[in-house]
């Protein structure tokens, strides 16, 4: 793909580096660009520079947040008592979509992959814990992708709050194993989480 202008060549690209963006998407994306007025590209590229330097996270439930305490966790209608466990803010996203949960969450920052590095020390456990000895939680729903690595960070995670006797729930299995809750249909992933079922710990001999 040649260029008559190397700028335009580097817009590109830089809209390129973005994920599952191609060549031909970026491109479009680019000229797009021009054809607007300089407005419009100041107020786009201003949107991007914030959203990376001003966001910060959530001190109670590790989401991103523009305040101390993000939007749903400063909302007093919501069911304080039922908390969700999500990998990322991307599934708080897509379950809020459903309108079918009103409880708040907590963010992991991902799962446990020990062949990948990633331990209980790399993931926001410690703080979810602290949640758990100062809040009155009554029931804890494990909304993890059904994978490997997300059944295995629920096993550890069921673990770690039996002290506390905080039942825990999954949510049903209308998400396929395997999957991810971001592409989940709104009506299946509404369902899995209203449909949600106690997560039995099964002993090891």
């Amino acid at each position: 793909m040649k260029f008559s202008s190397k700028l335009l060549e580097e817009a590109m690209m830089a809209f390129h580096s973005l994920p599952g963006v191609g060549k031909k998407s970026a491109l479009r994306m680019a000229l797009h660009m021009m054809k607007k007025d300089p407005e419009y590209a100041r107020k786009f590229s201003e949107a991007v520079w914030n959203a990376r330097n001003k966001i910060r996270t959530c001190l109670r439930c590790c989401s991103y947040s523009d305040e101390e305490l993000c939007s749903i966790c400063a909302d007093p209608r919501r069911d304080e008592h039922t908390v969700c466990i999500v990998e990322s803010t991307r599934d708080v996203m897509a379950i809020e979509e459903t309108n079918q949960y009103h409880g708040v969450y907590h963010v992991l920052g991902g799962v446990l992959s020990p062949i990948d590095g990633i331990g209980p020390a790399q993931l926001n456990i410690e703080a979810l814990t602290r949640r758990l000895a100062s809040e009155e939680i009554r029931e804890m729903i494990m909304a993890i992708n059904p994978t490997i690595e997300g059944e295995t960070t629920i096993y550890y995670l069921s673990r770690q709050v039996q002290p506390f006797n905080i039942p825990v729930t999954v949510i049903a299995r209308g998400v396929s194993f395997g999957g991810e809750l971001e592409y989940a249909d709104e009506m299946t992933l509404g369902r899995s989480i209203l449909a949600r079922t106690p997560y039995q710990i099964k002993s090891v001999t």
